[in-house]
């Protein structure tokens, strides 16, 4: 199980079975910390990343949101807001605080679950409050209805699911997490295909090759619009400011293009967070830090598919 407590970070993750969907809030253990971020994907869904570019009045954030749920999962993020107000944890305004809780969503409407059901305001209370440093993988949280390998459809796809890695040097730190859920195959350090789309022979249809030659498969591209998405979360020790987390969330993203053939479509919203404390924090060049951001992200997305349910679909 991998720990953040060494990122000063604490996770916690409200999980809808019956529905398959879910969310997941990464928070600050003790108060704030830095964020930067890199939207890799071209179908996201997200709130407040605007204020993570360099040069915003407000240089820190109190949570950050990962839910399932398309666009509409977005208006759960109230619950962490919640939940950061009764603590008195927020951007200080004078009367009171406004909790900065930026949020990535996923879609998983279909085909696992029921249409209508979302993550709700009180699910990511309550992942806020039941947060801790030893983070729960597998098909759980933003995890829960998560698929990969869309090609061909859900019938053909496998599942996917929470992954967390982690890399170190000495006393300089990395973890990340993964909420796997893309329209891609998920590959192996040797660039084997562990989950994806299956032809009905059960053997991988390849699903980069697949849209490079313009099979068949690929007129379903249509109808996969919007319904992917890889959301990731790589957090360090580091003292870092946040020009350098932007630049460490972009450095980061090469896991994706590693572990995830193809990724970043038109169909995904990929996006990948950074945090580091707000104060102290290991001395280490960005460069080091980047190349660990991408071992320990290498590793989530891998165990994001490894760890969750096997078999093509739940069994409902």
């Amino acid at each position: 199980m991998t720990s953040f407590a060494e990122c000063g970070l604490v996770v916690g993750h409200a999980t809808d079975v019956d529905g398959a969907t879910g969310c997941t809030v990464i928070r600050g253990e003790r108060g704030p910390f830095r964020c930067g971020v890199a939207a890799v994907g071209r179908a996201t869904g997200t709130r407040e990343l605007a204020l993570l570019e360099p040069g915003q009045l407000v240089n820190r954030v109190d949570a950050i949101f990962l839910a399932g749920g398309s666009a509409y999962g977005l208006d759960a993020a109230a619950g962490v807001m919640k939940w950061m107000e009764e603590r008195a944890r927020g951007f200080d305004v004078g009367a009171g605080v406004v909790p900065i809780v930026p949020a990535a969503v996923l879609f998983d409407l279909l085909p696992l679950g029921r249409f209508d059901a979302r993550p709700t305001p009180q699910m990511a209370y309550d992942a806020c409050d039941r947060a801790t440093a030893d983070v729960v993988e597998g098909a759980v949280g933003a995890g829960t209805g998560a698929m990969v390998g869309k090609l061909a459809g859900p019938a053909h796809a496998m599942k996917g699911g929470i992954g967390c890695g982690e890399a170190s040097a000495g006393a300089l730190h990395v973890r990340a997490l993964a909420a796997v859920n893309a329209l891609g195959d998920v590959r192996d350090a040797e660039g084997g295909i562990v989950a994806g789309a299956r032809g009905d022979d059960g053997r991988w249809l390849d699903s980069a090759s697949v849209i490079a030659r313009g099979g068949g498969e690929a007129s379903r591209f249509d109808t996969l619009a919007g319904r992917s998405t890889t959301l990731c979360v790589v957090a360090t020790n580091a003292a870092l400011d946040q020009a350098a987390l932007g630049a460490l969330a972009r450095a980061a993203s090469a896991a994706l293009y590693r572990r995830i053939t193809p990724v970043a479509t038109p169909f995904d919203g990929d996006v990948v967070f950074a945090t580091a404390p707000m104060t102290g924090g290991v001395d280490a060049s960005a460069a080091q830090v980047e190349a660990l951001a991408v071992r320990a992200l290498e590793m989530a997305i891998e165990r994001g598919v490894r760890v969750s349910v096997p078999g093509d679909i739940l069994n409902r």
